[in-house]
């Protein structure tokens, strides 16, 4: 007769509500690391092959480009800001706060080096397509509609909305750290990351360059020369030209997750956060850096991940209870 798992001395269920860490064979040492460290680890390995391919490709053709030699320096930098960032929170676990720090350094610096790359990965873009459903949306392109509102003050005021992002980005999970809300701070690193790393994945299925490389010989009036947009246009203009990095917008998305996890956790936050993330929002169309569909794209994404990153990582962090 067949015993029922039910039974006393029968270890089924008892293996089968195991962590995965102790059920799969080699998946401990993945389960030891923090879910941020192991999308960090996957994202950075196809970009060392990508980046590497690509600049043995090119220098087989006689010309290696600039940027694909700081790629290169980049990528053994992240290896070995890696190593240290693991020494000293080995021995100096009272600067654990670079644990939460260091991996959005290793997200920029992915991303960098994903500018440069997603041509060689995916050569098929899609910002004709993009140009079409803005087209059947609103009649015109909205970064060419929007020149006849260039202003000298706003210009400055979108440029510095812009790059703010960067400081946006990390601001509600290292807030809630500083309060001593580990478990929110936690929720709120995870649901940041898990945004920035689907938007990464995003971009090399749906590689597009920005409308201000594509359209702009539809631009009549250029921006004027202010020290803000002097110097953000410096930064975009080292980057590649033709990076595919517009759909979807994870300025959009940013913006969107961190009003809704400040004010989930942080309610005074949300009110100094809400006309920052406005404007920055509407400096994607403004300096021609995204088309309009390209936001609502990143406006679910930065949902979805508001939704999923705070039970993943409970999922995560399950499979060894250890960490």
């Amino acid at each position: 007769m067949k015993r029922s798992v039910f039974e006393p001395g029968n270890t089924g269920i008892a293996e089968a509500v195991k962590p995965l860490g102790q059920r799969i064979p080699g998946a401990a040492w993945i389960f030891r690391l923090q879910i941020e460290e192991f999308l960090a680890l996957l994202a950075f390995a196809p970009i060392v092959y990508y980046t590497s391919k690509a600049y043995f490709i090119l220098r087989a053709q006689g010309y290696i480009p600039g940027m694909f030699i700081m790629d290169i320096q980049r990528v053994i930098g992240i290896i070995i800001a890696i190593a240290i960032t693991h020494l000293i929170v080995r021995y100096r676990p009272q600067w654990k706060v670079l644990k939460i720090v260091l991996p959005f350094a290793y997200c920029l610096a992915i991303y960098t080096n994903l500018h440069d790359t997603i041509h060689f990965i995916n050569p098929h873009d899609i910002h004709f397509t993009l140009i079409r459903i803005d087209q059947w949306l609103f009649g015109v392109q909205p970064s060419v509609w929007a020149q006849q509102f260039i202003r000298a003050w706003l210009t400055e005021l979108f440029s510095f909305f812009y790059w703010v992002y960067f400081l946006v980005t990390p601001l509600v999970p290292i807030v809630l750290y500083l309060q001593k809300r580990n478990p929110e701070s936690r929720k709120a690193l995870i649901s940041t990351f898990l945004c920035l790393y689907v938007g990464y994945i995003l971009y090399i299925i749906f590689p597009a360059i920005s409308p201000d490389i594509v359209l702009k010989d539809m631009y009549t009036i250029k921006f004027t020369s202010d020290p803000i947009t002097d110097i953000t246009m410096g930064i975009a203009n080292s980057l590649p030209k033709d990076a595919r990095d517009a759909f979807p917008s994870l300025h959009a998305g940013i913006a969107l997750l961190s009003l809704l996890l400040a004010w989930k956790y942080v309610r005074w936050l949300f009110w100094i956060l809400l006309p920052i993330c406005i404007g920055l929002v509407a400096s994607t169309i403004y300096l021609r850096h995204h088309y309009f569909i390209d936001l609502p794209a990143g406006f679910i994404l930065g949902f979805l991940a508001f939704k999923w990153g705070g039970p993943i990582d409970a999922w995560w962090r399950a499979q060894n209870p250890k960490i």
